[in-house]
């Protein structure tokens, strides 16, 4: 075989292996956030992992008295609006805050956020859907957040967890892939 052919073997063969990684980031988005994860990537201003460092209730300074809640986060892996290392404050009216998981100091997340409003307010895409909680290194997904993000939503507190059908860990660094993918998809 001639050495250009074989080049181009190669070449192709790189090329379907790739094609096959990004469809099984895909696949693996699905099954996390949900069948509408590239919708929740598209809508989101600030998309990152990070570890949450304070979570407290104040009233914000607008026109009239509004019951927010202020959460930091340590930005350790950026994707979208924010940087690595960056210390994030925002703000989220309370109503919404009840309206999705909780967060508690040194927890992990996945967190997508709106892009914050003109008050400067700001909260997960999709309430619930718009955090995935992380394992203690923040480098994979929770076992728990590996169930379909829908599955995750319809459960009452009462049921049990279902037991995951693939035990293979889900990296964050997976989960980026297709975001930063379905993202540029919209350019």
């Amino acid at each position: 075989m001639p050495a250009s052919r074989r080049v181009l073997v190669v070449a192709l063969a790189c090329l379907s292996s790739f094609a096959a990684a990004q469809q099984s980031d895909q696949v693996i988005a699905e099954r996390v956030l949900g069948p509408q994860w590239k919708q929740l990537s598209r809508r989101a201003g600030m998309i990152f992992a990070g570890t949450v460092l304070t979570a407290a209730s104040q009233t914000a300074a607008t026109d009239r008295a509004v019951t927010a809640v202020q959460l930091s986060f340590r930005v350790d892996r950026a994707i979208a609006g924010v940087e690595r290392g960056q210390i994030l404050t925002i703000h989220e009216w309370a109503g919404a805050w009840s309206m999705h998981r909780p967060m508690s100091s040194g927890q992990h997340i996945l967190i997508f956020l709106y892009p914050p409003s003109r008050l400067g307010f700001t909260s997960p895409v999709g309430g619930s859907l718009g955090q995935v909680a992380l394992d203690p290194s923040g480098k994979s997904v929770s076992k728990d957040a590996q169930e379909p993000a829908t599955a995750r939503g319809l459960r009452n507190a009462a049921s049990p967890p279902p037991v995951p059908g693939d035990a293979r860990s889900v990296s964050v660094v997976q989960l980026e892939r297709a975001i930063r993918s379905a993202r540029s998809e919209e350019e």
